[in-house]
C-alpha cells in the first residue's frame, strides 16, 4: 500500500523511509502519538481537519499498523471532522461512547457533547 507522501511529502527521503518501515515492520501506534500527529498537522502545517482525518485513516488501515483500539481512533477522527473539539477530547468522547468509560472534565464543550448521549 502506498502510504508515504499522502499527507505532506515535504521530505521525500524521510517519506520513503517511513513507507519502508510501515511496509516491512509492525508499527505500534498509541493515542498519545496520534494526538501529537494531529496537533502538528493542524497547528504547524495548517491542514484542514478532514484531510488530517482522511490521511490518518489510510495510515491506520495499513496491515502492519497496530493500535490499542483502531475503532476509538477512527471514530475520534470522525468526531474531529464533525465537531470543533481538540483531538484528545474526541478520543475521550469516543472512549465514553464505545466503552462507557467515565470522563471527568471541566471542558464545557466536551461535557456538552458527552451529556448529549
Amino acid at each position: 500500500m502506498k502510504f508515504y507522501g499522502i499527507m505532506l511529502n515535504d521530505n521525500t527521503d524521510m517519506a520513503y523511509k517511513v513507507h519502508e518501515l510501515i511496509e516491512n515492520t509492525t508499527v505500534p501506534v498509541r493515542y498519545e502519538v496520534m494526538a501529537e500527529v494531529v496537533y502538528v498537522l493542524s497547528k504547524v502545517y495548517l491542514l484542514p481537519r478532514n484531510e488530517i482525518a482522511d490521511g490518518i485513516k489510510i495510515f491506520l488501515s495499513c496491515p502492519n499498523v497496530k493500535s490499542e483500539s483502531k475503532e476509538v481512533l477512527i471514530l475520534a477522527l470522525k468526531t474531529f471532522t464533525d465537531v470543533n473539539m481538540d483531538f484528545v477530547d474526541c478520543v475521550l468522547y469516543r472512549f465514553k461512547v464505545i466503552y462507557d468509560h467515565d470522563v471527568f472534565t471541566v471542558d464545557k464543550q466536551l461535557n456538552f457533547v458527552i451529556h448529549k448521549l
